[in-house]
């Protein structure tokens, strides 16, 4: 099997806000990695290939070099999902893993 993904990955662990735009529901979820195409999510949501959604991502301005922290608004697709079983001895907590490509982004800084 080939490994679809392009571009670097960063394995940044940040909190979202993730939004189905079907449900338009918001959730929590954390980031595990992220790229200039896509993101890597995990979240207790469950989502099927090829919806549609929507999530904002804060970078901390210590990451990304400025005095106040940034947020993008993200808008893509998932393009693969993969199922938690469920707590065992090194996963205590139930999360989906979500791998979603960015089709449009914003930067917006925050005061």
């Amino acid at each position: 099997m080939s490994d679809a993904r392009t571009g670097k990955r960063f394995p940044l662990t940040l909190p979202i806000t993730l939004k189905n735009r079907k449900s338009g529901k918001p959730r929590s979820a954390t980031t595990s990695n992220v790229s200039g195409a896509g993101v890597f999510i995990q979240a207790d949501a469950k989502l099927e290939i090829g919806s549609k959604i929507e999530f904002d991502i804060i970078l901390p301005g210590k990451i990304v070099g400025t005095d106040c922290d940034v947020e993008v608004v993200c808008k893509g697709r998932v393009v693969r999902a993969e199922v938690d079983k469920g707590p065992n001895k090194k996963n205590t907590s139930k999360k989906n893993g979500i791998a979603c490509v960015i089709d449009h982004y914003k930067f917006v800084r925050k005061p």
